[in-house]
């Protein structure tokens, strides 16, 4: 599988290392729970179809990246810079 690396351009995936699914970005706030800390941790819904994941560019420019993709169809559609997702968010 390739990865669009938004600075970098398509890389093969052994450049990037995986750091989670979509729930890796929304962290639970440091003062959440305990439950809410256990469902993030340890709870995943693994539905099959649309999710987005976040990679890092280990082997290239050491950005972090929210990569699109489809879990059935292994196709890639799209990816952007973790620090842009983080701008709009706030």
């Amino acid at each position: 599988m390739r990865l669009p690396c938004p600075i970098c351009g398509e890389r093969d995936i052994r450049e990037f290392y995986y750091q989670g699914a979509d729930v890796a970005l929304n962290r639970p706030a440091p003062d959440a729970g305990e439950q809410a800390w256990q469902d993030y941790v340890f709870l995943r819904d693994n539905q099959p179809g649309e999710h987005r994941d976040l990679w890092q560019h280990e082997s290239g420019c050491g950005a972090w990246i929210v990569v699109s993709r489809n879990t059935v169809t292994h196709l890639v559609s799209g990816a952007v810079l973790a620090t842009d997702i983080k701008r709009t968010q706030a």
